[in-house]
């Protein structure tokens, strides 16, 4: 039996400070391929060539792959809670994408989730918008309509339907999401923390977990993170990318009730809260959202958070603790805006609850063998390895000195180098944690674009496990004719967006 090295979190261990520009200085596997932006990441039979898969691709296991992806019981003082084929870590929308994908292409799949329910910011941000889930109105995959089906068989108040968005009661949501894993055979498990990464050599075999029963092992064939912090990425020593000047904020989201909508429209509630910021310090300057939640006659707020405070990194416990307790007061100095306000209409408005948590919109990114850029999203380009594509906006959430919040962009491919760790094998990334720059993550961070990341990279898992191979080395020609059985279009022609 082969020695378990565990790679616990580095104490020295920091984000890199990679921007932009120095990303895209290192990616030695980019090579431009004429007139219609496409960019060749495999060969003619479908595979990643080697000098694209660098040192990180395969040579630890020269000749004998298909052993070394067969998972083995670990010499380890922790109980093996379970083995499986596929571990999808995190139960945001990607993590949903990756178990419905890896379980209906038929894994033994778990998907594990550190809250008490899943869905992510689509349930703590209490009926925000789950924008690009039918991009134009159109379905855009079996997996994303899999949920919907679901949320809307609840009944007329679970869901509402937007031009690209789906908004819904996040309590229907959270019993949708136990449907659908439920309707395709993928186990689940709640407030279950990955805490580290077992690691043989360079290739991920699953995760220590936290449980009120102490630390237990989750061994799998293959792991999809989507924790969306990177989370079993940076535990295995993989390579992360955070800006060292710049990173998105976080929001806490409200929901207000009491609301008579023939009296006060959303704009209303915009103009007090703006108004009163002189007497409410608290309240965001860049951007207030304020919508309806499903049909209810609640609404929501969305906001631009903690970008007041300047650069906040989610991941550093201090800072976290920081945000998330300002941001209760600042929920709670947009409430007095509204009571205190000349209205009477919206001086009856009652605040009924805030997310669970903030929201984060960016931390690390995995440095891929592919770094998805802004001039990619921006000019729609193709790739001949894609295994998704993402639609919406430039949209950097509010924060501070950025002005291209809301501008649309090209219809653009993912590529599957760009969910594939650069040197850490047995893992693929799914969600806004995938290889990308700081803007381009910005460009694909909607739910629905999520969804989609993390669908194809459950498929890819799913095949990987069934083949005995690691996830870098499967045939991907054979993991897109998967993905168009899922109804994935992987050949957008008009990349121009009709709708906003």
């Amino acid at each position: 039996m082969r020695k378990f090295v565990r790679v616990p979190v580095p104490s020295t261990l920091k984000s890199r400070g990679i921007t932009a520009v120095q990303m895209n200085h290192g990616i030695s596997a980019k090579k431009r391929l004429g007139e219609n932006h496409e960019e060749k990441h495999q060969t003619d039979d479908g595979r990643i060539p080697p000098e694209i898969l660098g040192d990180g691709g395969g040579s630890m296991i020269s000749g004998g792959s298909a052993l070394s992806a067969h998972v083995v019981e670990p010499s380890s003082r922790h109980t093996v809670l379970d083995s499986v084929d596929v571990l999808v870590v995190g139960g945001g929308p990607a993590g949903i994408g990756a178990a419905l994908g890896a379980a209906r292409a038929g894994a033994n799949t778990l998907l594990i989730e550190n809250h008490a329910f899943f869905g992510g910011t689509a349930s703590w941000a209490l009926g925000m918008g789950m924008n690009q889930m039918r991009p134009s109105g159109q379905p855009r995959s079996v997996v994303h309509e899999h949920l919907i089906r679901c949320i809307a068989a609840y009944g007329d108040q679970a869901i509402r339907f937007g031009r690209h968005s789906v908004h819904c009661n996040v309590e229907y949501l959270k019993l949708a999401v136990m449907d659908a894993l439920d309707e395709v055979g993928a186990k689940y498990l709640v407030r279950i923390q990955a805490v580290d990464a077992i690691v043989e050599v360079n290739r991920v075999l699953g995760v220590v977990v936290a449980t009120k029963r102490g630390l237990m092992d989750m061994l799998a064939k293959a792991v999809v993170d989507c924790t969306g912090d990177a989370d079993v990425a940076f535990f295995a020593g993989a390579e992360t990318m955070t800006e060292p000047t710049m990173l998105m904020p976080m929001t806490l989201s409200l929901a207000l009730t009491n609301i008579d909508a023939a009296k006060v429209k959303p704009a209303d509630l915009k103009a007090a809260i703006l108004a009163a910021q002189p007497k409410h310090p608290l309240t965001p300057s860049v951007f207030i959202e304020v919508q309806q939640i499903a049909q209810s006659r609640s609404w929501y707020i969305n906001h631009s958070g903690t970008a007041d405070l300047g650069r906040i990194d989610a991941t550093d416990p201090v800072e976290r603790s920081k945000a998330e307790c300002f941001s209760r007061r600042q929920a709670y100095d947009m409430v007095r805006s509204l009571n205190e306000s000349d209205n009477p209409a919206l001086r009856e408005i009652e605040w009924v609850a805030s997310g669970p948590q903030c929201s984060v919109r960016e931390t690390r990114r995995v440095k891929g063998v592919y770094i998805l850029t802004e001039d990619d999203a921006r000019a729609g380009r193709a790739f001949k390895d894609t295994i998704a594509w993402r639609s919406g906006y430039v949209d950097l959430g509010g924060e501070k000195g950025e002005d291209r919040y809301g501008q649309m962009m090209m219809i653009h491919d993912v590529p599957f180098t760009s969910i594939l760790p650069e040197k850490i094998d047995g893992l693929l990334i799914g969600g806004r944690c995938i290889s990308t720059t700081h803007v381009a993550a910005g460009a694909g961070k909607s739910i629905g674009n999520c969804m989609a990341t993390g669908h194809a990279a459950g498929v890819a898992c799913a095949l990987s496990a069934r083949k005995g191979i690691l996830p870098r080395e499967i045939n991907v020609s054979e993991l897109q004719d998967k993905l168009r059985d899922d109804n994935v279009n992987l050949e957008i022609k008009d990349r121009e967006q009709k709708t906003p």
